[in-house]
């Protein structure tokens, strides 16, 4: 991305002749009314039904006050290279996006749907945290403390009288009694942990029931586990809520801290709603999430859906974790209900975005393909919007009483930007 310019849209309709503005932002550059410049557009797939190596025809433009006004059409679902050839300074590539009309409607929502904060073992209080979630550039959040509901309340509580954008859910890590299986109740409307405390009975019953549907398990500690399992995913749904299966492949002690049977089985009977396929790991641990990514591609080659999220797991928002891991949903809105189907019918990818390290984004290859434009492209953009929200969330979180206004000013920022790189008008 050249920051001396800026060209809009970014993400188009393939198949299509949309009109774009590209113009200057640096005074060190500048497009004269009396200077022609040349357009030269690329498609980076070089698909033999296209013309393998072709690019379209090269244009050659004048600016109107500064700003060049161009048609293309993209063809297919791709990247493409626009280059603005200036005659004797030099030439500038610019980056664009095309999709098919059901894809170029959706939005991308950056989110994290597994983290931690002082109510159970994390450093710092949830409404810290949920500030911190809009500085690194998060659209949506839900707090998930160990076999807590309540502080995820507290967060959305802190911010309720806001104008904000980002989007924050109740959530919890829920923790079945003698089962090692940790499960995410994203968004649901009710603790799932406070249930199971409060009727030992049903839990126990309905334990027992789906132990004795359950075939092909002879460990019987497993069969509970499952059983146990399944019992949570059910009651996580019922509170309209998505049930996360965590970190299959965390390593504890002299092993897996669940056992093979267990993740077998979840992984061919899909109880869950959403796979972790990448987890807030640190460094020294990064086999564990190697491991969990090839079992995706292994049931993928299966033929199997396989819905995922990535998640920080973070305990702390400057411990190496928080930011590094996220998931990219495509959805039409960031409202729970969208978010949910979004995931629920494999349009999320997740990500893996360590420092001084490559990007690497997880999922089916359409999607993977465009988030990584999107990482390169669109989502900086983004950030600095989300930061400046974040940082104002932090000045309520201090209880400075102008935090409120100051936020009210910024709302619907990010969805004009967003609105502004797909082309989109509203009526």
């Amino acid at each position: 991305m050249d920051h001396r310019f800026e060209l809009f849209p970014k993400v188009v309709i393939s198949n299509t002749v949309t009109q774009f503005k590209l113009r200057s932002l640096s005074k060190d550059i500048i497009l004269n009314d009396d200077q022609a410049v040349l357009i030269r557009l690329s498609s980076l797939r070089r698909d033999n039904y296209q013309g393998s190596y072709e690019a379209s025809l090269d244009q050659v433009l004048m600016p109107i006050k500064g700003i060049v006004s161009l048609e293309l059409k993209c063809k297919g679902q791709q990247e493409h290279k626009l280059e603005l050839i200036i005659p004797n300074q030099e030439t500038i590539e610019f980056r664009i996006y095309s999709l098919s009309k059901e894809l170029w409607s959706l939005y991308p929502f950056k989110g994290d749907l597994h983290m931690h904060t002082t109510r159970s073992d994390g450093r710092e209080e949830p409404g810290f945290v949920s500030s911190m979630c809009r500085q690194i550039g998060l659209d949506f959040m839900a707090i998930t403390d160990h076999g807590q509901y309540e502080p995820s309340l507290e967060a959305i509580d802190l911010y309720k009288d806001l104008h904000l954008d980002l989007k924050m859910f109740p959530g919890e890590e829920v923790h079945g009694k003698n089962n090692a299986v940790h499960i995410i109740n994203f968004g649901g409307n009710f603790s799932v942990n406070t249930w199971m405390r409060e009727h030992p009975l049903e839990l126990e019953k309905a334990i027992e029931i789906k132990k004795n549907r359950i075939q092909g398990v002879n460990d019987e500690q497993s069969r509970f586990e499952i059983a146990c399992s399944e019992v949570i995913f059910d009651k996580i749904r019922e509170g309209q809520g998505l049930g996360i299966f965590c970190h299959p492949y965390w390593q504890i002690g002299s092993g897996y801290y669940i056992s093979e049977e267990v993740t077998s089985y979840m992984l061919k009977h899909q109880p869950y709603d959403a796979y972790e396929v990448i987890g807030g790991y640190h460094p020294y641990e990064q086999e564990s999430n190697t491991l969990q990514i090839a079992r995706y591609y292994e049931e993928r080659a299966k033929g199997k859906e396989v819905p995922i999220v990535g998640v920080s797991d973070a305990h702390g928002c400057f411990n190496n974790l928080f930011g590094w891991f996220y998931t990219v949903v495509f959805s039409k809105s960031s409202q729970k209900e969208d978010l949910l189907n979004a995931i629920k019918s494999c349009r999320s990818v997740a990500i893996q975005d360590i420092p001084n390290s490559s990007p690497q984004p997880v999922g089916p290859f359409e999607w993977v393909m465009y988030t990584l434009f999107l990482m390169r492209e669109v989502f900086p953009l983004h950030d600095e919007l989300c930061k400046i929200e974040g940082q104002l969330m932090m000045k309520h979180y201090e209880k400075d009483p102008l935090s409120k206004i100051e936020l009210s000013k910024l709302k619907g920022q990010t969805q004009t930007l967003m609105d502004q790189i797909y082309g989109r008008t509203h009526e």
